[in-house]
């Protein structure tokens, strides 16, 4: 008869710490920026994104609480790469924006100071997107799971995210070698081109020429 197998908590502890480590650098990391907005213009970031990804961020104005001055205040706008508006907000000092991309391309997110400042200010911008926006307490709430089994979860998601991404990158690639063919094959038709017009060219020079000398005698 087959014995079941009971791993002790010496291997379960090591492969939580593996599986820990695994997702330390499978998953996505969401990295918080500093932008400092000049006092006049706009400071812009952006991102390459495919479609039916969830996209989160928040943002807020960073400066030192000087009494009798309040905070400046900022303009946000995020829009999609043909152009759509997902995101605008005028006159604030933080605020939040979620969406799920429709369109592959670079979503831009555009910060101007609304208020007027002679030094500026700064803003601090968490952009998260993918399984890295996910929010993985709920989950685990959700479907009662923990330890082992949202490591798991999360290495799951984290694979599909690779292939998802692996197969935009493969499309991409796909796309840009249609246009490359395409652009090589108009460049040797342009170039047939060419070479037929030069010869034809140089055939009537020769015709133009010896009709002159013989009108001339010279041949």
């Amino acid at each position: 008869m087959a014995k079941a197998f009971n791993p002790s908590s010496r291997t379960q502890t090591a492969l939580v710490v593996l599986l820990c480590f695994i997702s330390l650098f499978s998953l996505p990391q969401s990295k918080a920026l500093w932008l400092n907005l000049p006092s006049s213009g706009t400071k812009c970031v952006s991102q390459e994104i495919q479609t039916h990804v969830v996209v989160l961020a928040d943002y807020y104005v960073v400066a030192e609480n000087i009494k009798g001055h309040p905070l400046p205040t900022i303009s946000a706008k995020v829009t999609s790469p043909y152009g759509n508006n997902l995101h605008n907000n005028e006159n604030v000092t933080q605020g939040q924006f979620a969406f799920t991309t429709t369109e592959s391309g670079n979503y831009v997110a555009c910060f101007w100071m609304s208020t007027k400042s002679l030094a500026g200010s700064s803003i601090s911008l968490d952009w998260k997107t993918g399984i890295s926006a996910k929010d993985w307490d709920s989950v685990a709430k959700q479907e009662k799971i923990e330890g082992v089994e949202l490591e798991l979860s999360k290495l799951d998601g984290a694979v599909k995210a690779i292939h998802q991404n692996l197969i935009y990158l493969k499309n991409r690639e796909s796309e840009m070698r249609e246009v490359s063919e395409a652009t090589n094959g108009r460049v040797a038709w342009l170039s047939i081109m060419s070479l037929g017009v030069c010869v034809s060219v140089s055939v009537l020079q020769l015709w133009y020429l010896r009709r002159y000398f013989q009108k001339k005698k010279i041949i």
